[in-house]
């Protein structure tokens, strides 16, 4: 770390960070170890101490926070928060990095207001928490214009490793949000299943090697699964959607008799009722896509 700091300073290596809820914290606090002049701001008080402390630059306001840096890297909760945070202020030759979450179509909208009022734009989706930042095996997804990337890649790569995923700008939010969607349905589906071994006498640490297990297995399901739907080809040689609809069905029934709230898994046992329905039983449950694209 000794040298990535020296060597930092030595190029004069100056970023600004834009928003300090638990992320944008830790962003700048990677830059700070990295060495660079850090320049922050934060719509309200108290939440840049401890990096001000570090030797950071507290900003008088956003229009000098942003004028502080050729780099700029937004951490705030969607984009319309960077619209209302920037407000009028002047961003001619500057480099946005809008880190924040949102929908892709937002994303390229957001790169068009910034790119009309003259600065460069890139969309990010980062892939670990707060805790991830600067950590080895964190990635972040990138999209924007080449160049623009290519040449603030190091600034970027020291918060996690970017995944460039074009120019479209709104590529990186799709990226991510697909990420995200395996995240949030895996994540709540472990809720589920905790609220199920509650109700029976289960704790979560009871439970906990063998979701563990079965999240390590979805792996090789992907895996083995994506080269045949990539080919259209649903056979139900080796599962049948059938018998997985019976499965949820007992899945079901089985948190039915546990008392506790079904809405979730009752969602997911429509869903394969429909694809028996539509004449799917005896292909592979991967039918399913078809049903959740709009396409049978």
């Amino acid at each position: 770390m000794n040298q990535i700091s020296t060597a930092a300073r030595a190029q004069g290596a100056e970023v600004t960070v834009v928003g300090l809820g638990p992320m944008g914290r830790a962003m700048a606090a990677a830059y700070l170890d990295a060495g660079y002049e850090v320049t922050v701001w934060n719509r309200s008080a108290g939440k840049d101490d401890e990096l001000v402390a570090r030797g950071a630059r507290r900003a008088g306001g956003i229009a000098e926070a942003v004028a502080a840096s050729p780099l700029t890297v937004l951490s705030l909760i969607d984009v319309e928060a960077m619209y209302g945070t920037l407000g009028e202020i002047d961003l001619g030759g500057r480099v946005l990095v809008n880190l924040s979450s949102d929908v892709p179509d937002k994303a390229r909208a957001a790169a068009r207001w910034a790119e009309a009022r003259g600065a460069a734009y890139l969309t990010g989706g980062v892939n670990v928490p707060p805790a991830g930042i600067g950590q080895a095996g964190s990635s972040i997804f990138i999209s924007g214009p080449r160049e623009v990337y290519e040449e603030h890649r190091a600034a970027l790569d020291l918060l996690a490793a970017t995944d460039y995923r074009g120019a479209d700008p709104g590529h990186a939010q799709l990226y991510y949000q697909l990420n995200m969607i395996l995240f949030w349905t895996a994540y709540t589906g472990w809720y589920q299943a905790v609220a199920v071994a509650r109700a029976n006498g289960l704790t979560a640490t009871d439970i906990l090697p063998y979701a563990g297990y079965t999240a390590d297995s979805l792996r090789g399901f992907y895996a083995g699964g994506a080269p045949l739907i990539d080919a259209d080809e649903h056979g139900g040689e080796h599962e049948r959607l059938a018998m997985c609809a019976a499965s949820v069905e007992h899945v079901l029934r089985t948190a039915a008799d546990s008392g506790v709230d079904t809405s979730i898994l009752a969602a997911h046992a429509e869903l394969y009722r429909r694809g028996v329905e539509a004449g799917f039983g005896a292909d592979s449950s991967s039918r399913l896509i078809g049903l959740l694209g709009g396409k049978v």
